[in-house]
């Protein structure tokens, strides 16, 4: 079920679902400005078009672009020359969320993390038999 929220375009109040984020009018919006990108994407002249060409082209926002292209309703196959970018550094992409060297240097550190926690518990394991140890004295002489 969804919540109530505001649209965040034109503020007013709309139930929120997982597949609307923006109230009944705004998406009409959007629907509008989807089949002019799609339009343009469709001519043969266009399909090598650039993210930018499409934005001068069409007269729709980057970043309602690139929801399209997100969201799965562009798809990136069809046009070889468009691509989202990296959300670490930017870089135009065309899968995922991050490229393949910002992917890379997050699993470098997380690798680096994870040895660091294996060292640290190895010093743990050797010192601790020390500090383990118990020791009783008998009451008795």
């Amino acid at each position: 079920m969804g919540e109530l929220a505001n649209c965040p375009n034109c503020d007013t109040l709309f139930v929120q679902t997982q597949f609307r984020t923006v109230c009944d009018k705004c998406y009409k919006e959007e629907e509008k400005k989807y089949e002019t990108v799609y339009a343009f994407l469709r001519k043969r002249d266009n399909r090598k078009a650039l993210l930018d060409e499409v934005v001068e082209g069409t007269g729709v926002s980057k970043d309602l672009i690139l929801k399209f292209i997100r969201t799965g309703r562009i798809q990136l196959s069809s046009f070889p020359n468009l691509g989202y970018p990296c959300e670490k550094c930017g870089t135009l992409i065309r899968s995922d969320r991050l490229c393949g060297n910002c992917s890379n240097d997050i699993k470098k550190q997380l690798n680096q993390v994870e040895q660091e926690a294996q060292i640290s518990e190895r010093n743990k394991q050797q010192i601790s038999p020390k500090a383990s140890t118990f020791y009783s004295q008998s009451t008795k002489k």
